[in-house]
């Protein structure tokens, strides 16, 4: 009986001291105390084992012991089996900043650190340009025009985001600029989403474009020159990157450029000659100043010893000699000015580069640290501005559209999609605010970037087809009535540019993030670039201290022991915990897989993208606690944050289940499925309930609709129409609407009114002749209907409108 209670106690202090990672001592102290006692009071065997137990500790805790016989031999093995980080890489490593994705990598997430990132909202000057400068520009826009008719914006809309500085949202106001915040900038392409033509023609020059990489690096001379004319739009920037032989791959881009001198009006300049071929260049045809990135070499040694001077940037004008430029794409879905670049033997001079000759070599961490903040605010903004537009109208759709003489918003069937979209739209809003916060608190997201854009182009994918789903024909028929069928299609382009999500998702997040957002990993691999044995021994240790708190955390936490303390109300609160309990796990099989693997887990594409998984959900998860915690809560909003996180945490599991199935060492798995998920997977689909009350909210005049909509164009006061307020009008006169259609549906039923009056016109008529309706409410139902009838149309052509060439039309009828 005494053996077993001190097993069960040395169990118990071992799993508290490793939960706190309280270090040697304590577990010294333990393991002595309960030796001694098993030795006095009658059992010797085990109180020997305990003592055995404590000198390892004591042997391997203690650092002045360990360091003298264990630490060296460990310090060898670490530097014959850790993986070698190339230049590339490293500069990788080292851009951005690590935040809260450092928290949730430690397993140890405070939940404090990440609502001190407090939100201050937006200035007055944001807020009125959002309200107004957005609408109308928002209201300029027609996407059948936009994307068949003109390829191209309007002029007088390309006028009035120059007059208005849409280019010049991150320049700052002492260059004529607008210096917005993230979360301005952020949510203007929200709102500008109505197009994502025009989103991503406001978007580029604000991310990817020369501006940012002028702000951060160009010299006082470059940015005194192009930063004015950049922001009132006199100058249209582009950025050429990638090419036919570099892609994601984008260190690896071919293009050239050689330090040489050439004669210039009779002067001898120094300059470089470059060679370049750039594809998928956006605002290319039109751009007025180009971004260079390029491979820069001196063999004439004109600037010093090296030869091979790595990758630099340059800005180069429009109509340099040799450059050419002015032919397009045609991306799918959308024809946005996009287009290739070629140069042959162009010369410029050496004050062309960025920042100039002493940023020479410098453009891929230059790249690097801009698309860090880039990556997390363009293609997330319009992926969470798409999703609110798309649930908006599908929303209003479902509910004025009938089927059996019921709205399909009843049918269970819309129900599922329509929550669905509701659930993702809210994921993404949050996480796009909520990590643009965190970047006006001077952050540089380099990790969360990633997720951002990966995981929101992709609810963008289900959002968009779950919407064209629901609207059917209405949505499938092209025209100028169809408000949803181009940005469906044109929902590729997101998926695949600034990191194709296939890259991000197996190579960047967990790749990026087990080295960059890990506690000890990277002070590991630089104690052993510098061979410090000190700093290993400090570094490993904790690392290994890591390991059995989480460890011990996620076990722990899995049976329900142990809840941690969390600053959220009753309803957020399971989810954080679940949160922390899953971030413990995450930890510990981020070891797991690094230690079992070791290099070969850069190959093991499928395990880093599931772990990947795992980070990206709980991190989304994250956002949208925080988002809840901060914003004004309407009737109805708990139900889509249950169902939110109900359904992250639900492919968290999954994503641990998978990675447990397929982990080569069939033991390890087996062990850290016990540890992780002790009694199972907690987390299933979200409730039917959820998906009927979430549907009902969204397809109806609600304060839940209402939220979930700010920030859109929701007036009818534009150049164009708005579908969006057309439906909106409608749903505000709903229920008197659907009492009517009862009384007259009711009637028809009965036999009361004619056969015939199959049209809901004509059966309306039928009725106010029977008396079954008043006039004012006959009126009312014409109006009504009216309108109904007029967002479910949709539109028909000349039979050789599509044609390009009328003459290879077929005239079938010709005889």
């Amino acid at each position: 009986m005494l053996t077993l209670i001190l097993l069960i106690l040395t169990v118990i202090g071992l799993l508290a001291i490793m939960r706190r990672e309280a270090g040697a001592v304590p577990a010294l102290v333990m393991l002595g105390g309960l030796g001694l006692v098993g030795l006095l009071l009658g059992s010797p065997v085990l109180g020997l084992l305990l003592w055995i137990g404590a000198a390892a500790v004591a042997a391997a805790g203690l650092p002045t012991l360990r360091i003298r016989w264990l630490t060296p031999r460990l310090f060898a093995m670490f530097k014959r089996v850790s993986p070698k980080v190339s230049d590339t890489e490293r500069t990788a490593l080292e851009a951005g900043t690590v935040a809260w994705d450092g928290d949730l990598f430690s397993g140890r997430p405070d939940w404090s650190r990440l609502l001190a990132y407090h939100d201050d909202g937006l200035s007055d000057e944001e807020r009125a340009f959002l309200d107004h400068q957005c609408s109308v520009a928002a209201g300029m826009c027609n996407a059948w025009e936009i994307a068949k008719e003109r390829a191209d914006l309007p002029e007088e809309l390309w006028q009035y985001l120059k007059k208005e500085g849409f280019f010049g949202m991150i320049i700052p106001q002492e260059y004529g600029g607008l210096g917005f915040s993230a979360k301005a900038q952020s949510l203007v392409l929200q709102k500008l989403s109505i197009s994502e033509m025009l989103m991503v023609t406001v978007g580029v020059p604000n991310s990817l474009g020369p501006g940012e990489l002028l702000l951060k690096y160009g010299t006082q001379a470059q940015k005194d020159h192009y930063l004015p004319r950049l922001a009132d739009g006199r100058e249209i920037p582009c950025f050429g990157l990638t090419g036919p032989r570099a892609g994601s791959d984008a260190t690896s881009l071919p293009d050239t450029g050689v330090v040489c001198k050439q004669m210039i009006d009779g002067e001898e300049v120094l300059g470089l000659r470059l060679n370049f071929e750039k594809r998928w260049i956006t605002l290319a045809p039109i751009a007025t100043v180009v971004g260079l990135a390029f491979r820069l070499f001196d063999p004439d040694r004109l600037l010093g010893e090296e030869e091979d001077r790595g990758i630099t940037l340059a800005l180069v004008p429009r109509h340099t000699q040799g450059m050419e430029i002015g032919r397009r794409h045609h991306p799918i879905g959308s024809p946005f000015l996009n287009g290739p670049i070629r140069g042959k033997d162009v010369f410029v001079p050496l004050d062309t580069i960025i920042g100039g000759t002493e940023m020479i070599g410098q453009g891929w961490r230059m790249l690097v640290e801009c698309l860090s903040i880039g990556r997390c605010i363009t293609l997330p903004s319009g992926a969470s501005g798409t999703s609110r537009y798309a649930l908006g109208w599908t929303g209003g759709f479902a509910r004025i559209r009938r089927q059996f003489n019921v709205p399909v918003a009843e049918m269970e069937g819309v129900q599922e999609p329509l929550a669905r979209m509701a659930a993702l739209g809210y994921i993404a809003k949050a996480a796009v605010y909520q990590t643009a916060n965190t970047i006006d608190r001077g952050e540089k997201p380099a990790v969360p970037s990633a997720i951002l854009k990966s995981q929101l182009t992709e609810f963008q994918r289900i959002v968009l087809s779950d919407g064209m789903d629901i609207h059917g024909g209405k949505a499938v028929t092209l025209g100028p009535r169809n408000y949803l069928g181009i940005g469906y299609s044109a929902n590729p382009v997101a998926i695949t540019v600034e990191g194709a999500n296939i890259m991000t998702r197996n190579l960047m997040i967990f790749g990026q993030g087990a080295i960059r957002c890990h506690p000890f990993v990277l002070k590991e691999l630089a104690a052993s670039d510098n061979n410090d044995l000190k700093a290993f021994d400090h570094a490993f240790f904790g690392h290994a201290a890591l390991i059995c708190g989480n460890a011990a955390r996620a076990f722990t936490m899995g049976l329900g022991i142990g809840k941690p303390s969390v600053p959220f109300d009753a309803i957020a609160a399971p989810y954080a915990r679940d949160i922390s309990r899953l971030s413990a796990g995450f930890s510990l099989c981020a070891d797991a897989a690094m230690a079992s693997l070791g290099a070969s887990l850069k190959q093991r594409e499928m395990i880093s993208a599931r772990l990947g998984d795992v980070l990206s959900n709980l991190y989304l998860a994250s956002m949208v606690l925080k988002e809840w915690q901060e914003g004004d809560r309407v009737e109805g909003e708990a139900a889509l944050l249950h169902y939110s996180c109900t359904h992250l945490l639900q492919r968290a599991e999954q994503a641990f289940d998978e990675l447990f199935d397929n982990l080569p060492n069939r033991a390890l798995a087996g062990v850290l499925r016990a540890v992780v998920m002790p009694l199972g997977r907690r987390w299933k689909r979200p409730a039917d309930r959820l998906t009927r009350e979430i549907a009902q909210a969204v397809s109806r005049d609600t304060a839940l609709r209402t939220k979930l909509l700010d920030g859109a164009w929701t007036a009818n006061d534009g150049a164009q129409d708005n579908p969006l307020a057309r439906y909106n009008a409608l749903l505000t006169e709903y229920d008197r609407a659907e009492a009517l259609y009862r009384t007259v549906n009711k009637a028809y039923a009965k036999g009361e009114l004619p056969r015939q009056a199959l049209h809901p016109e004509v059966r309306l008529e039928a009725a106010l002749e029977k008396g079954l309706v008043s006039e004012e409410d006959a009126e009312f139902m014409r109006r009504f209907e009216a309108e109904v009838l007029e967002l479910l149309s949709v539109d028909d052509f000349e039979y050789d409108a599509f044609a390009m060439d009328k003459s290879k039309v077929l005239r079938h009828d010709a005889a």
